[in-house]
């Protein structure tokens, strides 16, 4: 503790930034600084550790060493806690305010942030937002290293360090052409969709989550295509390129005016559940709790009811 005291939190954000982009211009860019501010903080802090940070290569930008890897993780903790003792002062007077972090898995973000973003904006005003999104793996890590304050994620994709809220299960549904018999059908199988050239959501955690579905149904995948864009996976099932498969629908997707049409599967097996993790050890801030207990009370309105595809029990 005593070594951070020689350190202003203003510099440990100099340094965090730099070493996160990889770049002192770049990280003067985002903070709107001087580059020379930024490299006096780095200076600054490798003469007190005695050790170097970084790596500086002209006309290359810098890169961590060893140490400094594990130098800007301490950093980045420390700051996360900052932010929630400064959160946690400003609440003294009653209001709940703070800046927020959240990762969420990007193929759910743009169907699943609005519901989410819209409550709390009116409900909390005084929260700002920040969104950081990324793979399954990519969020985990954003919430492990002090990054985010929570993530929103599949459960299975949560570890024992974690808490978990569910809100909603997700269980797969097919996407096809709209002029694929399985569109008529309205309902289809695994069986069916292996059958056709497939185009795959090929994101870390996604990928095995499909192959493993079909595997363990004894059937193998006809990839044809990949991309690690569900918008760009919807364009190409519209344009007859092949079938494929999500968990979340977007909030958009009208079957009469789209290329393609969304169908449950019936043999999807058990549907992963969509849900909040937190760091199960911390003690979050007012204004994170508040933001945590106002997705709840979505999920008891039934707020998700539109981004889940089930097989109708009709």
């Amino acid at each position: 503790m005593a070594l951070m005291l020689n350190y202003t939190l203003k510099q440990l954000r100099y340094v965090e930034a730099a070493g996160r982009l990889g770049s002192i211009s770049n990280a003067a860019i985002e903070l709107a600084i001087s580059q020379s501010s930024i490299t006096a903080a780095i200076d600054t802090l490798e003469d007190g550790l005695g050790y170097d940070l970084f790596i500086r290569t002209p006309a290359k930008g810098i890169r961590t060493t060893p140490q400094g890897a594990e130098a800007l993780t301490l950093i980045r903790r420390f700051m996360h806690q900052a932010r929630h003792f400064e959160a946690e002062m400003q609440s003294v007077s009653g209001a709940t305010r703070g800046a927020l972090r959240i990762a969420c898995y990007a193929t759910a973000a743009p169907a699943f942030l609005p519901i989410i973003l819209r409550s709390v904006t009116e409900t909390f005003p005084e929260i700002s937002i920040t969104v950081l999104e990324g793979s399954l793996n990519q969020i985990v890590d954003y919430l492990n290293e002090g990054e985010a304050d929570l993530a929103f994620s599949y459960e299975q994709f949560s570890d024992p360090r974690h808490r978990f809220e569910p809100l909603f299960d997700a269980p797969p549904y097919a996407i096809v052409p709209r002029d694929d018999p399985i569109a008529g059908a309205g309902i289809t199988t695994l069986a069916e969709l292996a059958k056709r050239p497939l185009v795959l959501l090929d994101l870390p955690g996604a990928r095995e989550y499909y192959m493993r579905l079909f595997e363990t149904a004894g059937l193998t995948l006809n990839v044809a295509h990949s991309t690690r864009s569900s918008e760009i996976l919807r364009a190409l099932v519209a344009g007859g390129f092949g079938a494929s498969f999500l968990n979340i629908r977007p909030l958009d997707y009208r079957a009469d005016e789209s290329g393609y049409r969304i169908v449950p599967i019936i043999d999807g097996g058990k549907p992963p559940t969509f849900g909040i993790v937190t760091i199960s050890a911390s003690n979050p801030p007012r204004f994170v709790r508040a933001f945590i207990q106002n997705c709840i009370e979505l999920k008891e309105k039934k707020a998700f009811t539109n981004l889940v595809v089930k097989v109708s029990t009709k």
